[in-house]
C-alpha cells in the first residue's frame, strides 16, 4: 500500500497553520479568575481578555501547585492562539517544570513545535502526552499525524488521523485529512 498526499510545500504551510488549533485546556475547578482562564482556553472568547483573566490568577490570586501549572498551560494555549508561539512556549514550560504529569501540556506544547517546525521535539512531546493519557487523544493523535506526515512517514500519517477519528468520529479536523489519502494497493507481483 501506499499513501499520497500534499506535497511537501503546501504540507509546510498547512501545518503551521493547523497545528495550533487543535489543543486541549487543563481543567481549574472552582469559580475564580484562574478558572475564567480555563474557560477561555477551553471554550475560546475574547482571547486578550482571557490573557488577561490567567496573568491576574497567576499575579494577584493564591493557587494550588496543580492549579498555577494549569494556569500557565492555559495561557499558553491562549497566547498560541494570538500567534505569539515564544510566549505560548515559556507559558508550557513553566506549566510543565510544576506539573510534569499533564498530558494535555505535552500536546500543547508540541502543536507549538509543530509551527515552529521543530518536528522531532513536536514527536517528542506527543508521544509523552499519549503516553500520559491526555484526556483528547484525538488531539494528540491528530497532531502527531501532522508531524509524521512532516518528517515523510506517510502511512503513520495516514494511521493516525484515522486514529484520531476513531477516538472522536465527529473529529472534523482528523477527518479531513483523511479525506486527502488515497490508498493505492499493490499487486501481490509488486506492480
Amino acid at each position: 500500500m501506499r499513501y499520497r498526499t500534499l506535497t511537501a510545500m503546501a504540507f509546510s504551510t498547512f501545518a503551521a497553520t493547523v497545528a495550533s488549533h487543535a489543543q486541549a485546556a487543563v481543567t481549574v475547578l472552582g469559580n475564580g479568575v484562574a478558572h475564567n482562564c480555563y474557560q477561555f482556553a477551553e471554550l475560546g472568547g475574547n482571547t486578550s481578555e482571557g490573557i488577561s483573566d490567567c496573568n491576574f490568577a497567576l499575579e494577584q490570586t493564591t493557587l494550588s501547585v496543580k492549579d498555577r501549572a494549569a494556569t500557565f498551560v492555559n495561557r499558553g494555549i491562549l497566547k498560541s492562539r494570538s500567534e505569539d508561539t515564544q510566549g505560548a512556549l515559556a507559558d508550557y514550560d513553566q506549566g510543565l517544570a510544576m506539573d510534569a504529569d499533564l498530558g494535555e501540556a505535552y500536546v500543547d506544547r508540541g502543536a507549538i513545535m509543530i509551527v515552529l517546525r521543530r518536528y522531532d521535539d513536536a514527536l517528542t512531546d506527543i508521544d509523552k502526552g499519549i503516553s500520559l493519557g491526555a484526556n483528547r487523544l484525538q488531539i494528540a493523535y491528530y497532531d502527531r499525524g501532522i508531524v509524521d506526515e512532516a518528517l515523510g512517514n506517510i502511512r503513520a500519517a495516514y494511521e493516525d488521523y484515522k486514529k484520531a477519528t476513531e477516538i472522536k468520529p465527529d473529529f472534523t479536523l482528523a477527518t479531513e485529512q483523511l479525506a486527502r489519502f488515497r490508498v493505492v494497493r499493490r499487486a501481490a507481483d509488486g506492480t
